[in-house]
């Protein structure tokens, strides 16, 4: 059998068995994610090795096609009437989210043994959140209130503040790998992000102009795809970040754009089967030697994380004067992470391969032990604080 007929049979078969496992997710309790990297890990070199060789070559590729629709669909939350109407609650509770778990990481890292550049890439990568968990749950169990709207909020704009964050975090320890002085981390961030920023409004600015003026269907996907695939090939080839210049472009369009919304759904219709490779193929890339070595580090990246949140959601809830009760169990509900997180994770490995035997195991299973317990945690923090609307459960 050549080459193309098994990739084309193997492209079939991650298809139609990623579908499967989203359909046998809907009837568990592990959110579909977790399944995919699970069935990802098994069929991959360190389980049953069922993958061709030359599959491995594929991953970057789909990786970045998906983490680029994954920017630009993050831009969409980033309008000015959304951070009007959440207002000063949000964005202090975020802001504080973030500082606060970079705070937590970073130094209990670094006491434990871990590199300062691997300690400032795992803090970054920790701020991370998972909307499409979080409004599952909200969804599930019908709830309303000033609680789940704020919940909502910060899940909207945490990963693009997280995604700025990283930017940096790339930036420094690039500099510090290089045993660059702070001049040379400055210029380097510098470029790193207003790099990104430039091209995102470059490419961002007609799009807004353009969109809608074709008829929804095809040439509206094919439009899209085209300037999220142009964007983050340019981004690439002028070494910025190509998630944050996605990002960025996609703010631009949501908030120019008379008719935005037409390629932002373009690109939900289409960007699943990107994500079923993308999961599968990092399950499968996950190294079983590299898992049983990460022990304590794995342990603390998550004690960290849940005391950064917790601590981070509580300062920003107080210096915002929010309701007691949202500012007790907010940091419990922020609990959930998934893709995004792992996409900074594979960002950061194909900049420093050297370090990927690190951070992508302990990225990986700290991420399916948080799609695991989040949601739940989620769940506990929306019934404690009474915006559970259970008696409509059944009425659609």
């Amino acid at each position: 059998m050549d080459d193309l007929s098994r990739g084309l049979l193997t492209l079939g078969a991650l298809f139609l068995l990623g579908l499967a496992t989203d359909a046998i997710g809907r009837h568990t309790p592990l959110p579909r994610v977790t399944l995919l990297l699970i069935f990802g890990f098994f069929i991959g070199p360190s389980a049953f090795n069922l993958l061709p060789e030359f599959s491995r070559s594929w991953f970057p590729v789909i990786a970045d096609m998906a983490l680029l629709m994954i920017g630009f669909l993050l831009g969409e939350k980033l309008t000015f009437s959304f951070l009007r109407q959440n207002g000063r609650a949000v964005l202090l509770i975020c802001l504080g989210v973030v500082v606060a778990t970079v705070v937590v990481m970073v130094p209990g890292l670094c006491l434990i043994g871990v590199p300062i550049d691997v300690a400032l890439l795992l803090a970054a990568i920790a701020t991370a959140t998972a909307p499409a968990a979080t409004s599952d749950v909200v969804r599930e169990l019908r709830a309303d209130g000033k609680f789940t709207r704020t919940l909502l909020g910060i899940v909207a704009i945490d990963d693009a503040i997280g995604l700025i964050l990283f930017s940096m975090m790339l930036a420094i320890a690039h500099t510090l790998k290089g045993q660059g002085g702070a001049s040379e981390i400055l210029l380097y961030s510098g470029w790193e992000i207003g790099g990104a920023v430039l091209v995102g409004l470059i490419l961002g600015i007609p799009m807004a102009y353009l969109t809608g003026r074709i008829r929804p269907g095809e040439p509206t996907l094919a439009e899209a795809l085209g300037m999220v695939f142009l964007c983050g090939g340019l981004a690439i080839w002028l070494d910025v970040s190509f998630l944050l210049a996605s990002m960025v472009m996609g703010g631009v369009v949501a908030n120019l754009a008379r008719h935005h919304q037409r390629p932002f759904h373009a690109i939900e219709n289409i960007e699943w089967p990107f994500m079923i490779l993308f999961f599968v193929l990092a399950g499968a890339s996950l190294d079983l030697g590299s898992l049983s070595r990460i022990g304590i580090i794995g342990a603390a990246y998550v004690i960290f994380r849940v005391v950064g949140r917790l601590a981070g959601a509580w300062t920003g809830g107080t210096i915002s004067h929010v309701d007691p009760l949202l500012n007790r169990w907010m940091g419990l509900a922020l609990m959930p992470q998934a893709g995004v997180a792992l996409g900074m994770a594979l960002v950061a490995t194909q900049r420093f391969p050297d370090l990927a035997d690190i951070i992508l195991p302990i990225v990986i299973s700290a991420t399916v032990f948080f799609e695991l317990i989040g949601p739940i945690m989620t769940r506990k923090a929306l019934v404690r604080v009474g915006e559970v609307h259970l008696r409509y459960e059944h009425q659609d």
